[in-house]
């Protein structure tokens, strides 16, 4: 083989080199592309969950998405720390302003109530009805008002698995899959902790679940056979006093949001329940 014949040669290769390797930075590229669409997809439609993998990338590369993957969660928190508190402030205006209206009113019509000239009149019936509502009233609004005396944390160690024991005990007649995963020991307020557990088991039970699963991965998963929750609802189930249950009063899960959050936690309902199961809330620890 002549000098010039391995010339062309090297030279093919070269040109087949840079092809190849221009061809996948474009590829690579356009990975990078999609995954930037698919970060301003989640963030436009307030999905603060998203994880996408890091395989196929260099280490910046990598380090960054992990870092956007964990900056995912955080913002996660923080939104729904903010709409608490929007709610919070909110809560606290409206519950003074009817107070404020309802309680003369309760007090004047009960005092005419127990007046002799009134009993048996035509005004009785009329002021009976003006006491119960007002009466009414305020037991709404002093509901209300618990979303924001909320006490403080009292931070402990607290073992999971003997945690959902404990419930298991409470709600026996479900058929119960504690997951080795959940032996292990966090820092949280054990009180609040269970009332919220209580209130997610609670209210899967209510929906007709017979089977409640719970597992820790990233974060602690608990999931139930019941009533799928529609999407359209999805997005309402933590704004105070929404309701789907005739008799509920719709602040179980957001006092349940809020204690989590006072512990640096967070409450959301998964998009992808757990294989097996329609419903799986997450708590982020």
């Amino acid at each position: 083989m002549t000098t010039y014949h391995i010339h062309i040669i090297c030279t093919a290769l070269v040109v087949l080199i840079v092809i190849v390797g221009i061809v996948w930075f474009y590829r690579h590229q356009c990975l990078l592309r999609e995954r930037a669409h698919l970060m301003h997809e989640a963030i436009r439609n307030r999905d603060f969950s998203f994880r996408l993998p890091v395989k196929g990338l260099f280490f910046g590369e990598r380090a960054l998405q992990e870092t956007v993957n964990n900056l995912s969660q955080d913002i996660n928190t923080l939104v729904a720390q903010n709409e608490i508190e929007s709610w919070q402030k909110l809560t606290r205006v409206l519950t003074h302003e009817i107070m404020n209206a309802a309680a003369p009113i309760c007090s004047i019509s009960q005092t005419f109530l127990s007046a002799p000239d009134i009993k048996g009149s035509v005004y009785e019936e009329g002021i009976k009805a003006i006491y119960q509502t007002s009466k009414g009233m305020s037991n709404f609004v002093e509901n209300f008002r618990k979303i924001t005396m909320i006490q403080e944390p009292i931070i402990t160690e607290v073992n999971l698995r003997t945690l959902f024991e404990s419930l298991k005990c409470m709600y026996s007649d479900a058929n119960w899959n504690i997951e080795d995963s959940t032996d292990r020991n966090i820092m949280a307020d054990e009180d609040m902790l269970r009332q919220v557990l209580i209130n997610i088991v609670k209210n899967a039970i209510e929906a007709g679940a017979d089977k409640i699963d719970v597992r820790y991965g990233t974060a602690l998963q608990i999931s139930n056979n019941g009533t799928p929750i529609p999407a359209d609802v999805a997005r309402e189930i933590f704004i105070p006093f929404f309701t789907t249950k005739s008799h509920g009063s719709g602040i179980g899960l957001s006092l349940s949001r809020q204690m989590l959050i006072k512990q640096g936690m967070n409450l959301q309902l998964a998009e992808r329940p757990i294989a097996g199961y329609h419903t799986t809330f997450v708590i982020s620890i």
